[in-house]
């Protein structure tokens, strides 16, 4: 049941998808790997909303070459581990949410464990490696994934369901090449607000979600972009593969 605490703090979006709505949110567990650039607006509005459980998984510190973009952490958390940093800022906007924290690197052989029973996972990251972790990861569970990316004024966004989309594979065959890319926050808060806006929409069951579309976000020209894909049958990942069971939020 909501409390009546809740009531009052979810009052507008519960005009949008009703008590039950806001229920299911609360009873919802969603993975967020990273709390970086894309991470914070992600992390900002899903504990805003009231999703129940949110767990994190970054590896790093905070430097101050963070600071342009990631704006979960403030100039006197230098030196602190993202993951702590996060978790306070997220308690402190909204303490009804449960904030699980994980700070390590996701690999083949922790992804299963870390991601455990969330209900969904975003990849809020910056590295091709590690995405394509979480898209096996997501394949396995059958879970979706809430892919984001920038680099400089340029964005993508798309939600990936297991057997009904291509995954991350069919969309990206091939890693791009690791650099350390130009970012402005800005840019990162358009792209992760989208993500955590489609996280949202596939809890609460409302609207047209990102599935087989890939949002391109052009920041320099104030364009968007919507192009379509679809699941390669020559997936070296997900071609073939059965889904045995359609995941369903608690």
């Amino acid at each position: 049941m909501l409390t009546g605490d809740e009531l009052t703090r979810y009052k507008r979006q519960i005009m949008i998808f009703g008590e039950l709505g806001q229920l299911k949110l609360k009873e919802a567990k969603i993975f967020v790997a990273g709390a970086g650039g894309l991470g914070s607006p992600v992390l900002y509005y899903l504990a805003a909303a009231g999703v129940g459980t949110i767990v994190i998984a970054d590896r790093d510190t905070i430097e101050l070459s963070n600071l342009n973009r990631q704006i979960l952490h403030r100039t006197s958390n230098i030196g602190c581990d993202k993951v702590l940093s996060a978790k306070e800022k997220l308690k402190a906007l909204n303490p009804e949410v449960e904030v699980l924290t994980f700070k390590g690197t996701i690999d083949s052989s922790s992804a299963d464990k870390i991601v455990g029973d969330a209900d969904g996972i975003v990849d809020a990251l910056d590295n091709f490696a590690t995405r394509y972790v979480l898209n096996e990861t997501a394949l396995d569970k059958n879970i979706p994934l809430f892919h984001g990316a920038v680099r400089g004024l340029h964005g993508q966004a798309t939600t990936i369901i297991p057997g009904k989309t291509g995954c991350l594979r069919c969309l990206f065959p091939n890693a791009a090449p690791a650099e350390v890319s130009p970012v402005l926050g800005a840019t990162a808060a358009i792209i992760g607000s989208i993500q955590a806006n489609e996280v949202i929409k596939y809890i609460t069951g409302r609207g047209k979600l990102l599935t087989n579309r890939l949002f391109i976000w052009d920041g320099l020209d104030a364009e968007s972009t919507i192009m379509p894909f679809e699941k390669n049958p020559r997936c070296s990942l997900c071609a073939g593969r059965k889904i045995e069971k359609a995941h369903r939020i608690r």
